[in-house]
């Protein structure tokens, strides 16, 4: 495509905010409360995002193990105060916001309640790009009148061809997405691998696309820009103050890059601007009391080197740091690409990037490869988690599974219905029919949450009780002594 052919081609990029889920969730570990969110929604609401992510991810864990909110209820608050913009979460196929494959059942139920308490757009993912463990939700979506975003988590390696890509996209275009989105979880999609990519997607797609990245390896607004120029049509930003490290390049940034230019996205800088001002006390307070840790605002050119998000790095060094085998860090850097490669070079994304980390651990501190195996990597190996886009290390299948064979179907088809036993469970504390999905998510952490609501309530009440009988008992005294 010539200069000129592209100049007229070129459409305004469109900005997802990503402030309220992903970019607090990769740089202060999802610990931003509602409280903190509501009075900046009414400024938020009338910049010009395409939408706002803001639940979904680690959001849901992360109201009720720490913050003690019903994500619910936050759920809500924020669709009262975003009265023009969509807003968008990330779920995890069959996992949903959990760790584990969700019944059918329980999947339907999930999306239902999610659009029904203010979800518009549900970018939809799975770990090993198995587009099985997606469709329940897709359809789900689709019932529900939602716009249902499939995600391809994106990665490097041999399997990884712009064959695999475009045909994945023709795939989720198939089972009836409304857009696709490109998640590179790592930073790793460089400028122009970009533009080569979202070029090949856009002739085998009519679908919209979304690129996701992060700034971890130094690389992403470079990135964005080619893609723009080849024709993305959303990109997903962090306001400023929670912008780049871990986190994404900074919405005010890319909106003014495109100015003057047929791909400016069109918002409102002035707006940006007090969002801004607003987010920086907040950030410089989670700096402060420690929330915020300063590696997360730099590069890590690791990332690039070794291929691993900055996340799962964390991981392993803390990993290793509990075990007191700091010294250990570069042999197992090289051996998580072999570890991968033996679990069929699944994307490094949670859960699988997990999997692949705490296995490579282990194989480097009992000094044996696989002499100690952990379920989870016995269950990838099984099938139980899906299809690898290659084949798994037979030997090491066979040394682990012995004579149980691995399953080929999709994983959900082994499941019963599991929504009525849950209903059952949970009907000692159940206030509202969304405590049936928080109990199915994290049932020992919402039971918690769930007994504190009802002891703060019953203590409120009971104050309230209390400082009634006070002032009549006052008024009767008072009565009687005139």
């Amino acid at each position: 495509m010539t200069d000129n052919q592209l100049e007229r081609s070129a459409k305004p990029v469109k900005i997802m905010e990503t402030a309220l889920r992903d970019a607090h969730q990769s740089l202060i570990a999802t610990r931003m409360p509602t409280e903190v969110m509501l009075p900046i929604v009414d400024k938020m609401d009338r910049v010009g995002y395409h939408a706002v992510e803001c639940w979904g991810g680690a959001t849901f864990d992360a109201c009720l193990r720490f913050l003690k909110e019903d994500p619910w209820e936050r759920l809500r608050k924020l669709k009262e105060g975003f009265k023009n913009t969509k807003l968008q979460m990330l779920l995890r196929g069959q996992n949903l916001l959990g760790y584990r494959p969700y019944a059918d059942d329980v999947v339907e139920y999930f999306v239902k309640k999610s659009v029904a308490n203010g979800i518009d757009i549900i970018r939809i993912f799975d770990c090993l790009n198995d587009l099985r463990n997606l469709e329940t939700a897709v359809k789900a979506a689709n019932a529900e009148k939602a716009h249902a975003q499939v995600a391809l988590s994106y990665t490097l390696g041999e399997a990884y061809t712009l064959e695999y890509w475009t045909e994945k996209a023709r795939q989720i275009e198939e089972m009836g997405a409304d857009s696709i989105c490109i998640k590179d979880m790592a930073g790793l999609l460089l400028p122009y691998q970009a533009a080569e990519l979202i070029t090949a997607l856009k002739e085998q797609t009519s679908l919209p696309i979304e690129l996701h990245t992060h700034y971890t390896s130094g690389a992403a607004a470079m990135t964005y820009m080619k893609a723009v120029e080849a024709g993305v049509d959303i990109i997903d930003c962090a306001i400023s103050p929670f912008a780049l490290g871990t986190s994404q390049p900074a919405t005010e940034v890319m909106n003014e890059v495109f100015r003057g230019t047929p791909y400016f996205p069109g918002l409102d800088q002035n707006l940006l601007a007090e969002i801004a001002d607003y987010f920086r006390p907040y950030r410089d307070e989670c700096l402060e009391n420690g929330l915020l840790n300063p590696k997360n605002m730099g590069v890590d050119i690791k990332t690039l080197l070794y291929q691993i998000p900055g996340g799962m790095l964390s991981n392993l060094t803390s990993q290793l740091a509990e075990q007191h085998a700091e010294d250990k860090l570069y042999e197992v850097l090289a051996e998580v690409p072999r570890v991968r490669k033996d679990l069929g070079e699944p994307p490094l994304v949670t859960p699988s990037s997990q999997i692949v980390g705490t296995q490579a651990v282990f194989n480097v501190i009992f000094g044996e490869r696989y002499k100690v195996v952990t379920k989870e990597t016995k269950d990838l190996l099984s099938g139980k988690y899906g299809e690898t886009v290659k084949p798994v290390n037979k030997e090491l299948q066979k040394k682990i599974l012995g004579d149980t064979e691995p399953i080929s179907c999709r994983p959900a088809d082994l499941l019963d219905n599991e929504l009525e036993i849950l209903e059952k469970d949970i009907e000692e504390y159940k206030e509202q029919d969304e405590d049936v999905l928080s109990y199915a998510l994290f049932p020992q952490v919402a039971v918690d949450f769930f007994k504190q609501r009802r002891a703060d309530r019953e203590e409120a009440e009971g104050i309230d009780e209390a400082t009634l009988q006070a002032v009549l008992t006052a008024a009767i005294r008072a009565y009687e002594g005139t």
